[in-house]
């Protein structure tokens, strides 16, 4: 039986894990800690893959993939996956990052993605990622985050830019878009910086994956508080739609199929790491799952062949100051329901097969379906969904949550939007 989400519950869940994953590796955590409260057990990689029916999880950086196989499914059970990612677009820290100019301390950035540039200016920002420590046996990574106002990237005054209001505004990533922290005659210390937060010596700092964030918390707004803004929706809002979706899945039962989730970082930029979504992250633990059932390459391949993946990314939701910017005939609504996403040139992964197989969901749990189709005039974005499709042959569908400016430091989505999303999958991971 598909659980009905509230829609209360769904969006105060949601905007404490947006507020608690500022990046992939927090989200990873954060979702690590959801699923452990709901009795996974996490893996190590290096760790046999358990035969014993049960609800595992394991982690690779910035990614993370959970599954179940309490119902106990036959080596050769077809796999349902729901598919995200963990990353954002925003500013990076180099690996030598002080800079001293005009008498102010700053750091050295690098973009990460395609963000909406113009956002990130004149904003609180804090710091966060991972930290490689010098540890007895070698690194070893330790989470960092600064949650407070310790960065701003100021805009120039229009009175020394007279054109910016008629002419728009031009950054240049390496001239406009570097932080400052500090005032001074020397450049600031971001090395000890981190050292004393961590509380270890500077010399056991031997490398870092750091970035930026917006400090402005999640919150409900609009006149009847029916949208969410936050940073970080596109894609940590299907991130943890999944995430409940499987706890939900797996307490109404799973027969006929072994439910997976496949967190993904490094979407932003093309997934091709070892823990992107073109890595060997998800075949390699699918079919760890099989072998741990007694199966065989056959019985793994046979899997396969009745998987079906569900690729979730937000979609975009149709903005009024920018109606021509969509296709006609295929508007969507904020609060209207999950989105399927096609696209001709296979920029996603949706057929035919795979629309049907969503839209079963959709109907299995109550929820209206939406379509999105980019202009043909007008290039259109990309998504894990092809990639995993292409890696494992698997029949997969490209869908998402209504969402108004992507890649924006501050986007928004619809507060019924996520309790339907959810709905949506855990119906995908348990199907009737």
């Amino acid at each position: 039986m598909t659980h009905a989400f509230d829609q209360d519950d769904t969006a105060r869940s949601l905007t404490a894990y947006l507020d608690a994953s500022p990046s992939p590796f927090h989200a990873v955590e954060s979702t690590a800690a959801l699923l452990l409260a709901a009795g996974f057990t996490r893996l190590a990689e290096t760790d046999p893959t358990p035969s014993a029916p049960g609800r595992y999880m394991t982690v690779r950086g910035g990614s993370l993939i959970a599954w179940s196989t309490e119902a106990d499914p036959a080596p050769a059970t077809p796999f349902r996956v729901v598919g995200a990612h963990t990353d954002s677009p925003n500013l990076r820290i180099k690996p030598r990052p002080d800079v001293l100019r005009a008498g102010w301390q700053q750091l050295a950035v690098e973009i990460y993605g395609g963000p909406l540039l113009n956002t990130w200016l004149d904003r609180d920002l804090g710091l966060s990622g991972r930290v490689a420590v010098r540890g007895e046996s070698g690194a070893e990574g330790r989470l960092l985050l600064i949650d407070e106002p310790l960065l701003r990237v100021s805009q120039l005054a229009p009175h020394l830019d007279r054109t910016v209001n008629s002419e728009g505004l031009k950054l240049n990533p390496q001239q406009h878009l570097v932080p400052h922290w500090g005032q001074g005659e020397t450049a600031g210390d971001l090395l000890g910086f981190i050292a004393e937060r961590l509380e270890v010596p500077a010399s056991h700092v031997l490398g870092w994956d750091l970035m930026t964030h917006d400090l402005t918390p999640a919150r409900r707004i609009g006149r009847d508080r029916d949208l969410i803004a936050s940073a970080r929706l596109d894609n940590l809002a299907t991130s943890f739609a999944a995430s409940i979706a499987l706890v939900a899945a797996v307490e109404a039962g799973t027969p006929g199929v072994v439910p997976v989730i496949a967190l993904f970082d490094h979407e932003e930029v093309g997934s091709t790491t070892e823990r992107g979504a073109q890595s060997t992250f998800l075949t390699a633990t699918l079919e760890r799952i099989v072998l741990s059932r007694n199966g065989s390459r056959e019985d793994y391949l046979r899997a396969l062949a009745g998987t079906v993946i569900a690729s979730g990314d937000m979609a975009h939701a149709t903005n009024p100051n920018y109606a021509d910017r969509h296709e006609a005939g295929h508007h969507v609504q904020m609060n209207g329901g999950p989105v399927l996403k096609i696209n001709a040139q296979a920029r996603y992964a949706t057929d035919g097969l795979g629309a049907a197989a969503f839209r079963l969901a959709c109907e299995q749990a109550g929820v209206p379906v939406q379509s999105f189709v980019t202009r043909t005039d007008l290039p259109c974005g990309s998504t894990v969904g092809p990639m995993t499709s292409a890696l494992t042959g698997a029949t997969t569908v490209d869908f998402g949550a209504p969402t108004l400016s992507m890649h924006s430091t501050r986007e928004a989505c619809g507060v019924a939007d996520q309790a339907m999303y959810a709905g949506a999958l855990q119906a995908f991971l348990s199907p009737a």
